[in-house]
């Protein structure tokens, strides 16, 4: 039986690699419920909402510790009431298959955490 994303580690990603085609990206997407491609597909995204500020920083902090532990960092984007998560791999400019991974152990993450991603806020938020 083929791994699923969440029980892949990320690899160290040392450029040299061409990013995901688009179609690829798509095929991952599949796998990420929620997620959307963005920047011609050179970027993954997903907006949580929460309770409040506070859960928000607490989801932004156990965000931080899996960033570390994957070694794999997107950038962030919160305030009250939601926490925006963006990925890519820099060192491509693009989608790699470890952006995938991290967004789909960050949807556990937010499923510990309880976010409200049933009422995600539009991109633009």
């Amino acid at each position: 039986m083929a791994e699923t994303l969440v029980e892949k580690v990320c690899t160290p990603c040392r450029g040299g690699v061409p990013p995901l085609p688009r179609e690829e990206a798509e095929r991952y997407l599949g796998q990420v419920p929620g997620w959307e491609l963005a920047d011609d597909a050179r970027l993954l995204r997903r907006t949580f909402r929460l309770a409040n500020f506070r859960e928000a920083l607490a989801f932004v902090h156990g965000l931080g510790e899996l960033a570390e532990a994957e070694g794999h960092h997107p950038d962030l984007c919160f305030g009250w009431g939601y926490v925006t998560v963006a990925l890519r791999t820099k060192k491509i400019e693009g989608l790699h298959e470890n952006d995938f991974i991290l967004a789909a152990k960050v949807d556990r993450l937010a499923g510990q955490a309880a976010p409200r991603a049933d009422q995600a806020l539009p991109p633009s938020a």
